[in-house]
């Protein structure tokens, strides 16, 4: 049988899924307890043991100075930001790829502008957002925005172009309106796409999350992390980073299932 034919057991699936991650998991504490070993005080590579004190400290013990439990207030405020970004992005999105995607006019007038929108790096205009909407919420939220509503965008007209001119024919002959076809044609076409788009967003509205907080904040995972850098926690730092990585794979998962449930003719978000 050729190699591109051979297909994995249930139980070989398991077993392959979980081998990348035994094997990082092995090379860092086996590094850590050689670096340890030899210097008890290093920072580089903190023991699991080190690790786990320092996420008790945030997670369930009350900080001296605030009386919060910082890793989940941490996680609340960054969770918070991400999703009404998020939401607000989808929205505007949407709305922007039925209006380019089905009237040609407004197709001209907004695509090349937007084009152009996504191609400005929003790291670099952060600075702008902080002075135009302050150090508060609205500077992450709009960030975020920013950051992934142009990529949304572009992905969902393509989508609506994709749509064949066969069919618009069709509907406008069985006397469908304007809005009739964008509420029977394009919407549904659109919707489950929006969903997978805003899968491919996550990593880069947590990059525009994380950035965001790291300069002017006062709480959430993102401002914690540069916090403690200053000292060099690295077993603060690396349970951070996971953490973030296991609640962006949450979300993905979240939204591959409400695509399944919602839309389950549709084949491009099962995986």
């Amino acid at each position: 049988m050729r190699l591109i034919n051979r297909h994995p057991s249930r139980i070989g699936s398991m077993m392959l899924l979980l081998l990348p991650f035994v094997v990082l998991f092995a090379v860092y504490f086996t590094g850590s307890a050689q670096r340890l070993k030899l210097n008890p005080d290093d920072k580089l590579l903190p023991s699991a043991a080190q690790m786990s004190d320092a996420v008790k400290t945030v997670a369930f013990t009350e900080d001296k100075r605030t009386g919060e439990y910082l890793l989940w207030d941490d996680t609340l405020s960054s969770l918070r930001r991400l999703g009404i970004g998020l939401v607000v992005s989808a929205v505007i999105a949407l709305v922007a790829a039925i209006a380019t995607g089905s009237f040609p006019l407004v197709s001209a007038t907004l695509s090349p502008f937007i084009t152009v929108v996504s191609m400005v790096p929003p790291l670099a205009v952060l600075p702008i957002l902080f002075i135009v909407f302050g150090l508060d919420e609205l500077s992450k939220v709009v960030l975020i925005v920013f950051g992934i509503t142009p990529m949304i965008i572009r992905d969902l007209h393509a989508r609506a172009r994709d749509i064949p001119d066969e069919l618009w024919v069709k509907a406008q002959t069985l006397g469908a309106t304007s809005w009739t076809v964008i509420l029977r044609l394009v919407l549904p076409r659109l919707l489950p796409r929006l969903l997978v788009a805003m899968r491919l967003s996550l990593g880069a509205a947590w990059l525009f999350l994380i950035a965001a907080e790291a300069i002017a904040s006062t709480d959430g995972l993102g401002y914690r992390i540069f916090l403690v850098r200053r000292y060099l926690s690295m077993d603060l730092i690396l349970p951070y980073v996971a953490w973030i990585t296991l609640l962006a794979w949450l979300t993905d998962e979240l939204l591959r299932r409400i695509t399944q449930w919602s839309f389950p003719w549709y084949g491009g978000g099962g995986r």
